[in-house]
């Protein structure tokens, strides 16, 4: 099945925003590859892939290029590019990389983070938690990553933050976002972890950490499993 066909049947939204750079596309074409919308052996074809997102041929190339690269999919002769496999350790892995980069910062913030920092993580959660309940996905995507953005910040970590940003890449966080279940898991999580940083226990904000990106690796995991990507 093309990755057009696949994404309308898998129930994927449309971009939020028209990509006019190839990163763009190849946000949405990862996002789809990590969420099993397209799977192994799969075609991404070209001139499909642009009429859906309404751009030319020539940023959905790009973008395909730079997953080849990452190793998302493979370039086959006088046929196109084509999903590469991915295992059920692939994701433990990556899971794995964030989980460690961001106890690590979370440790680091509970040394350094203000009262006002943490009265605004508090903030961006309360309005996380309404956008659960109202279901706005596209809104739950915004706060999730402001919250880890302003938390990421307050360790100064720079170079360390852009690891985790560049890490994270590779979550599907449409599959999350449509998620209610793991929407309030996500807030009540957070809620945990502010508690932890509002009492500077290092221990504590990473061990909550830590669990956040493990329950997140095993719910893909249990998804994937499900359609039956590995059958």
């Amino acid at each position: 099945m093309t990755s057009s066909a696949q994404s309308r049947a898998s129930g994927g939204r449309p971009l939020r925003r028209r990509p006019q750079l190839s990163d763009d596309v190849a946000v949405h074409v990862r996002n789809l590859i990590m969420s099993g919308g397209v799977r192994p052996g799969d075609f991404i074809r070209l001139d499909e892939t642009a009429a859906e997102l309404g751009v030319s041929v020539t940023p959905v190339r790009e973008a395909l290029l730079t997953l080849r690269g990452e190793g998302l999919v493979e370039l086959v002769p006088h046929r196109g590019y084509v999903v590469a496999p991915l295992s059920r350790g692939d994701i433990d892995d990556l899971f794995w990389l964030q989980g460690q980069i961001a106890e690590e910062l979370a440790r680091r913030a509970a040394a350094a983070i203000t009262p006002e920092t943490v009265a605004e993580l508090s903030d961006l959660n309360e309005r996380l938690a309404e956008a659960v309940r109202s279901g706005d996905g596209a809104r739950i995507e915004d706060l999730e990553f402001a919250f880890h953005r302003t938390l990421n910040r307050a360790t100064g970590a720079r170079k360390l933050s852009w690891f985790l940003l560049n890490a994270t890449r590779y979550t599907p966080v449409h599959f999350y976002s449509s998620d209610p279940a793991w929407g309030a898991a996500a807030v009540a999580s957070h809620r945990r972890l502010i508690d932890a940083l509002g009492r500077a226990d290092a221990d504590s904000a990473g061990e909550e950490t830590r669990r956040h990106f493990t329950d997140g690796a095993r719910r893909l995991v249990r998804h994937l499993d499900e359609i039956g990507i590995w059958s």
